[in-house]
């Protein structure tokens, strides 16, 4: 199974044929064929992101902004190696002094997702067109001021979920589309992560010499720097992260309300807790299952960390159950199991998955720029912010330990309670969403 260290494959794509454009870009007009690339967060997705661009015909990255000293030094000398036709590559600890060049036309934003909507939306109204990481936002709220961004600045913004630029993924929606499979009553998304386990609780401690902990802090709530709460770790903790249904959840919910063609849910349940490592360093839960009540079928929600016996023996994927036969999909491919009591028989043996998602949605992202079409994204801030803002009801189901209830004239929560505690991430350290 792929999984976040290893689903960057060394597979070979075929140079597509990107028409350009010069509708967008510096200043709104490009200089040249070229699109200057700047990087904020240059760990895990952000340099995998960054890798994935530069295979991208006539793309450069120019700049690059970490909080880490040590990281975004090491990630410079790569970077050299990578494009050796460009000399200069500026290194910014203040991403805000980065995104005042006028010569860098895309931002990607690979930053813990608490950073996610500000650096998104301070992009945008620098002129720039923004890829940035799921989930979307940490909030419902946040979600919706970075569409409001979108829609004022007139970017072209795409959101990480590579899953939407696979083959595979979308002949298997085909298939559920088709009615082959009968009335689907049920979809049942699972994420069994064996090789994902928090840290030990240790004692806080100063922050490393190298390390602008202040900053990394951000809009999230003044705390003291504990290693354990750090880097990778922090989609544990709430104020940073919403745990394994924000960091997984949102790829494959996406496809399972994809494959369904819903909206919001009615209302969300969820039960769930810190039942495997009691011992360790987390707040989210390491066990939960969350239950959303749609208008003609239901989405159950099934995560758990530190195992990988899944259902149907896929450490994570999507089932959509019919009357004639379930489909089950994950990263590695789809199938099709008969319903024995069926007379409408169907059935479809796997079929893999046969390239690299990750490489093609930022195909995808730049021919959207180039063409000025920011329809053509196959996965806008629009549908990014929707399944983050689905992700976003479990965990509230969760936390709040009620049923909640969705509102979709208002969009907001019939509990008043619960849509004043958990909607929007409150703000902290002098840092705000800005009025849109």
């Amino acid at each position: 199974m792929s999984n976040r260290r290893n689903f960057i494959k060394n597979v070979s794509l075929a140079s597509a044929t990107l028409a350009t454009s010069s509708a967008f870009g510096r200043s709104s007009i490009f200089t040249t064929d070229t699109i200057r690339i700047a990087t904020i967060g240059v760990n895990s997705m952000g340099w995998a992101n960054t890798k994935a661009a530069l295979k991208v015909r006539n793309v450069e990255v120019v700049a690059l902004c970490d909080i880490d000293s040590v990281v975004l030094g090491s990630r410079k000398e790569e970077l050299l190696k990578l494009q050796p036709n460009v000399k200069q590559v500026d290194l910014y600890a203040d991403y805000r002094k980065m995104l005042d060049r006028k010569d860098i036309d895309v931002v990607i934003v690979g930053t813990p997702d608490h950073w996610h909507a500000l650096q998104m939306i301070n992009a945008c109204s620098a002129g720039k067109h923004v890829y940035v990481e799921k989930p979307a936002g940490n909030s419902i709220g946040e979600c919706d001021a970075m569409v409001k961004a979108k829609n004022r600045y007139n970017r072209i913004v795409q959101v990480g979920q590579w899953q939407r630029s696979q083959k595979h993924f979308k002949d298997a929606l085909d298939m559920v589309h088709s009615g082959q499979l009968g009335n689907i009553r049920t979809t049942k998304v699972w994420c069994y992560q064996g090789w994902m386990k928090p840290q030990p609780i240790v004692a806080d401690s100063m922050a490393p010499s190298t390390v602008d902990y202040k900053t990394w802090l951000g809009p999230a709530p003044l705390k003291p720097f504990n290693s354990s709460r750090f880097h990778f770790h922090f989609r544990w903790f709430w104020d940073y992260a919403g745990g394994l249904m924000t960091d997984w959840g949102v790829h494959l919910l996406d496809y399972a309300v994809q494959g369904m063609k819903a909206g919001n849910p009615i209302s969300v349940s969820a039960l769930g807790g810190k039942f495997a490592y009691p011992e360790l360093a987390e707040e989210t839960p390491d066990t939960l299952t969350s239950l959303y009540e749609f208008d003609k079928f239901n989405l159950v929600w099934d995560g758990a960390m530190g195992i990988d016996n899944g259902s149907y023996k896929r450490d994570h994927g999507i089932s959509f159950i019919g009357n004639n036969g379930t489909l089950v999909l994950d990263r590695s491919g789809w199938e099709v199991i008969e319903e024995r009591q069926s007379k409408n028989k169907v059935l479809m043996p796997l079929q893999k998955s046969s390239d690299n998602g990750v490489e093609l949605h930022w195909e995808n992202f730049i021919n959207a720029i180039r063409t000025n079409k920011s329809e053509s994204l196959n996965c806008s801030i629009e549908e990014g912010a929707h399944i983050a803002s689905v992700a976003q009801m479990g965990n509230i189901a969760y936390r709040s330990g009620k049923k909640v209830s969705w509102n979709e004239a208002k969009q907001s929560f019939t509990d008043e309670a619960v849509q004043e505690e958990y909607h929007t991430k409150k703000y902290n350290n002098g840092y705000t969403i800005p009025k849109l």
